[in-house]
C-alpha cells in the first residue's frame, strides 16, 4: 500500500486538475494528484489547493545492498553469483543503451556506481584526478537517487560509458525488490552508507590483485604488462586514501591473500581466503564451523575431499576487526572436485540454505566462474545465501509476520 502525504496551499484561482508524472531536477519520476476546492464567505473568496504525493510503504521499500572493491577484484563475478541465488538471469535493460552498466533480473537490479562519475575520462585527465578520487564523483546525486529508489521512486540514472569514456544520456531505473550498488564508493559517503541494509567489501591483497589484473587486462583487454603496472601504481595512493578505508564499515569482508601452505609462494595460483563477519548485525547470523564461538583448525579427510598439493586447511574463530567483534572463517587451498564440497558444507552451520547441499549445488551450477575451485567462489556463494535470508527477514518484519532466520 502506498503512503500519501497531503499538503495544502491557498490560491485565488478556482479550478481542479490531476498532474501528469513529472521529473525533478534530480532525475526522479514524481506523480502528484492536486485538488482545488472553493470556499466562499461574505468577506472573502479563496481556494484551498491540496497536493497528495505518494511513496512506497515500508513493506514495499527496496532493500539496498552495497558491494565495494577496487577495479578488477571480482565484483562482476560476485554479482552473477548473487543474482543467481534469487533466480533469473541478470541482463542489461531491454531496448536500452547497449553499453549500459546496469543488470536486471527477476528480483534484483545491479547498478554500477561508475555511473555517478561527474567527470568523463578526458575531464579526469585534464584535472589530474583518477576515478577513485571523490572529486570525480557526484555523491549528492548518488545519495538522492539511491534514496529515491529505496523509497519506491523511479529515477533517471546517468550512464558512464566504459568504452568511450564519456557520460551517456540517462536511463530509467525502476525500484526493484533488491537494489545492489556496486563499485568503488558505496560506503564512502555517510549518507549513502546509512541507506544500506547490508554491505560487503572485497579485500584483495596487492599480490593477488596484480595477478588478477594481468590476467583480465592482458587477456581480455589487450593491455601491456607495463601499462598495467603503471595503472596500479597510479591508482594506489587514491585507493589507500578513499577505497580501502571503506572496509571498516562493511558487515562482511571477503579477504583474499596468498597461500600459507606453500612457503614463499610467488605464483598466486593457490589462495587463502577469509570471510570476516561482523557480529550484532540485524538479520545476519555469522556462519560457523563445528562449534560457534570456538577456535577451530581443521584439515579435511583426504578420503572424503579430493585435493592435490598443497591440500586444504580451514580455520574458524572469534576476532576483532577495526574495533568490531567478528567471526572469521578461513579456507586455504583449492578443491579438485566440486561435487565433494558437500562434505565441507555439512560441517558448517548458519549457512541460510533452503535445503541440504544448496551451497554445493550453486557452486556446481557456476563451476566455470572464476574462483569456483577456492574460497573466493565458496564464500561469495555463502554470502549470497545470507543476503537472500536477510532480505526475507526484512520483508517478513515489515509485513508484521514472525521472523525466523534460516539456520541450515
Amino acid at each position: 500500500m502506498a503512503v500519501c502525504t497531503v499538503y495544502t496551499a491557498q490560491s485565488l484561482n478556482s479550478s481542479c486538475s490531476i498532474s501528469t508524472p513529472s521529473k525533478s531536477h534530480l532525475g526522479f519520476h514524481q506523480k502528484q494528484v492536486i485538488f482545488f476546492t472553493k470556499r466562499s464567505t461574505n468577506k472573502s473568496r479563496n481556494t484551498t489547493n491540496h497536493v497528495i504525493t505518494c511513496s512506497a510503504s515500508d513493506a514495499e521499500k527496496t532493500v539496498v545492498i552495497g558491494l565495494a572493491a577496487d577495479s578488477g577484484c571480482g565484483k562482476s563475478t560476485f554479482m552473477r553469483r548473487l543474482t543467481s541465488v534469487f533466480g533469473g538471469a541478470a541482463e542489461p535493460p531491454k531496448g536500452g543503451n547497449p553499453d549500459s552498466n546496469t543488470l536486471i533480473s527477476d528480483m534484483t537490479t545491479v547498478i554500477c556506481l561508475d555511473d555517478y562519475h561527474s567527470l568523463d575520462r578526458t575531464g579526469r585527465k585534464e584535472k589530474g584526478v583518477t576515478a577513485l578520487d571523490p572529486r570525480a564523483n557526484d555523491f549528492d546525486l548518488m545519495y538522492e537517487q539511491v534514496k529515491a529508489i529505496k523509497d519506491g521512486v523511479a529515477v533517471d540514472k546517468p550512464i558512464y560509458n566504459h568504452v568511450s569514456g564519456l557520460l551517456d544520456p540517462p536511463e530509467v531505473i525502476k525500484p526493484p525488490k533488491i537494489l545492489v550498488i556496486e563499485g568503488l564508493h558505496p560506503m564512502y559517503d555517510e549518507r549513502v552508507r546509512d541507506l544500506l541494509d547490508f554491505s560487503i567489501y572485497l579485500d584483495i591483497s596487492n599480490e593477488v590483485k596484480f595477478a588478477w589484473k594481468i590476467q583480465r587486462d592482458m587477456a581480455e583487454r589487450g593491455h601491456s604488462l607495463e601499462s598495467i603496472k603503471a595503472s596500479i601504481e597510479a591508482r594506489k595512493p587514491d585507493f589507500d586514501a578513499y577505497i580501502d578505508p571503506q572496509k571498516q564499515y562493511a558487515d562482511a569482508v571477503i579477504e583474499v591473500l596468498p597461500t600459507q601452505l606453500i612457503p614463499d609462494d610467488n605464483e598466486g595460483k593457490v589462495l587463502r581466503v577469509r570471510l570476516i563477519m561482523k557480529e550484532g548485525v540485524k538479520n545476519f547470523n555469522p556462519v560457523y564451523l563445528f562449534d560457534e564461538g570456538s577456535t577451530i583448525s581443521w584439515i579435511p579427510c583426504g578420503r572424503k575431499l579430493t585435493c592435490s598439493y598443497p591440500g586444504i586447511k580451514f580455520t574458524y574463530g572469534p576476532d576483532t576487526y577495526f574495533g568490531n567483534e567478528v567471526s572469521v572463517l578461513e579456507m586455504d587451498g583449492q578443491f579438485d572436485r566440486l561435487d565433494e564440497l558437500i562434505y565441507v558444507e555439512s560441517h558448517l552451520s548458519n549457512l541460510s540454505s533452503k535445503f541440504y547441499g544448496e551451497v554445493t549445488q550453486q557452486m556446481l551450477k557456476h563451476a566455470d566462474f572464476p574462483g569456483s575451485n577456492n574460497g573466493t567462489g565458496f564464500f561469495q556463494t555463502i554470502v549470497g545465501l545470507k543476503i537472500r535470508d536477510l532480505y526475507e527477514q526484512i520483508v517478513a518484519s515489515r509485513a508484521g509476520a514472525p521472523v525466523t532466520a534460516a539456520k541450515a
